[in-house]
């Protein structure tokens, strides 16, 4: 008679959901968390697969450059570095802080960012 023992191996994980992208190119954004906290930028680039913002003026890092044929004298540049999309949020000019955001489908079909407190619609 076999046995009826079956081998369990470990769980394959499922892919978490992504969310839909709220922080778009051109945006205002506020810092909620981090050494930048308070600070207010332009969103220079998104990276969803990241998970990364980059915002004007903010998170800004040194980096040294050799000297290249591009580059003939080399030297230290600095540069924004990305910021992890779940430490900014949205800034509306009006309330004068960060807010959280939701989708809202008008009646046209067109998705358009709500603010959640005051129902105002932004960019």
């Amino acid at each position: 008679m076999a046995s009826k023992n079956k081998v369990v191996g470990p769980k394959k994980r499922t892919p978490r959901k992504r969310s839909i992208p709220i922080i778009k190119c051109g945006d205002t954004v506020i810092v909620i968390s981090g050494k930048e906290m308070g600070n207010t930028g332009e969103v220079l680039s998104v990276n969803w697969k990241q998970e990364r913002v980059v915002v004007e003026g903010l998170n800004m890092v040194t980096k040294h450059t050799k000297p290249s044929p591009q580059n003939q004298q080399g030297g230290i540049t600095r540069l924004e570095a990305p910021i992890h999309y779940s430490n900014i949020q949205l800034y509306n000019p009006t309330l004068g802080r960060g807010v959280r955001v939701r989708l809202q489908r008008t009646t046209e079909g067109v998705r358009q960012r709500v603010c959640v407190k005051t129902s105002e619609v932004l960019g």
